[in-house]
């Protein structure tokens, strides 16, 4: 198979499992906030992914190969699957706080949620047209140097930065408050998941430890 094909084939399973995911548990298909989300969602990634298609197919093929069976430690192997699952259960928890009726989300207030989303993956566009490695597991290849430039020159983890605030996004945007619950585990595994990379690449990656020092926070400028 080509990685064109692996690329579209595992959008196309991404946007089937999230639909299931909001749809199922809201009992529903008219629920115009899980559409504009799911638009949101998914033309971001596809534009991410032509645009690596067609300018960076190393970058590409590394992002497809994902998920816990990817990673080569068992740690973090756990720490997917945690991460899995609470991407699942933000929407699965919104989706059913949408059936119940729990929360109150003003229609501006949803609508500014998606358009954070969507600003959420411009910052993790902007991560891969700076940096070539980023890979979608822990791993350092053989010319692989520090990036400083860029997004990487405010903090050392942007990617998972803009997938934070696109996370925090996502229960508004659908609606919901509970969903912020599983957000906020899901926020811990990534946070779990960056201590130990940072550790694996200050012992892998020449010059890390030095970056390090020069770039003080992680996810938050000014703050952490």
């Amino acid at each position: 198979m080509t990685l064109i094909w692996q690329a579209v084939l595992g959008l196309f399973a991404l946007a089937m499992a999230m639909a299931a995911a909001l749809f199922l548990p809201a009992g529903t298909l008219a629920y115009w906030q899980a559409w504009v989300y799911l638009g949101a969602f998914l033309v971001s990634a596809a534009v991410i992914t032509v645009y690596l298609a067609r300018n960076d197919p190393a970058l590409l093929e590394r992002r497809v190969n994902s998920g816990p069976a990817a990673e080569k430690e068992r740690t973090q192997q756990l720490v997917q699957a945690v991460a899995g699952l609470a991407f699942v259960s933000v929407l699965v928890v919104s989706s059913v706080d949408h059936r119940l009726g729990w929360s109150s989300v003003p229609i501006w207030l949803a609508l500014a949620s998606d358009l954070v989303v969507v600003l959420g993956f411009v910052a993790i566009f902007l991560v891969f047209r700076e940096n070539s490695y980023t890979a979608a597991t822990i791993q350092v290849e053989h010319d692989q140097q520090v990036i400083s430039t860029g997004p990487y020159a405010i903090v050392r983890h942007p990617m998972y930065a803009g997938a934070g605030v696109l996370m925090v996004a996502t229960p508004p945007a659908l609606g919901s408050w509970w969903g912020l619950f599983a957000v906020a585990v899901l926020m811990a595994a990534i946070v779990f998941r960056l201590l130990d990379e940072e550790r694996f690449l200050e012992r892998n990656l020449v010059g890390y430890g030095e970056y390090k020092k020069g770039v003080r926070f992680r996810l938050v400028p000014y703050i952490w």
